[in-house]
């Protein structure tokens, strides 16, 4: 009883968090620009890079890890998964920003959540990934996607590579800019990355699961 009473004492609200929550909540994506600092970012991205010129990235598969295929026609991206374990300067300051949000949706949603899993994501110009769902046949434990942008502050319309949400009555197109946080629930929400006409599209995208 003490124990409890002390982690109610302990619990602050985050204003941030509480708009993702309501955002969550009423329309099922939360967008947050700024959710990491733009030097953040370039950590963030000088790590990304530094990873991808020593030839650590592999062509991005469909399925999950247990049912992988590689296959061009529906996505083109290249990823590293990320170890948090073994995590750079760069990479700790992201995961723990990621488990202060996963601790606070735990406390104030009962969301219980119990594991996430990251990677790097590269999209060369020319590439895609088709509408489809975070989840699979065989495995429903993502509850929330993730996806936070890397890219430079000069990323143009003109360069492509949006988000592109559908909900039950509209088509939303998210341009990944830098320090942008985009959070939607994983199984209900089709979405696709739209064709990347110029430079490379850089990410981190995620899911936070259940059990």
């Amino acid at each position: 009883m003490t124990e409890e009473l002390f982690e109610q004492l302990e619990f602050v609200e985050n204003p941030l968090f509480e708009i993702i929550i309501d955002d969550l909540l009423q329309q099922q994506y939360s967008i947050v620009d700024h959710f990491f600092s733009s030097e953040e970012v370039e950590v963030l991205r000088n790590s990304l890079l530094a990873k991808y010129e020593a030839d650590r990235f592999k062509k991005s598969a469909i399925g999950n890890r247990t049912h992988e295929e590689i296959d061009k026609t529906i996505r083109g991206d290249f990823i590293l998964w990320m170890d948090e374990k073994n995590a750079n300067e760069a990479e700790g300051v992201f995961f723990k920003k990621i488990n202060e949000l996963v601790n606070y949706l735990n406390k104030t949603c009962f969301l219980g959540i119990l594991q996430k899993e990251f990677h790097y994501a590269v999209y060369p110009t020319g590439t895609f990934y088709k509408r489809h769902l975070d989840t699979f046949q065989n495995d429903d434990r993502r509850k929330l996607s993730i996806v936070c942008y890397l890219n430079e502050d000069n990323w143009l319309r003109e360069n492509g590579g949006e988000l592109t949400i559908y909900t039950e009555n509209d088509e939303l197109d998210i341009l990944p800019l830098p320090g942008r946080v985009v959070i939607f629930e994983s199984q209900i929400l089709e979405h696709e990355v739209k064709v990347v006409k110029a430079s490379e599209r850089l990410s981190i995208t995620g899911w936070l699961k259940t059990r």
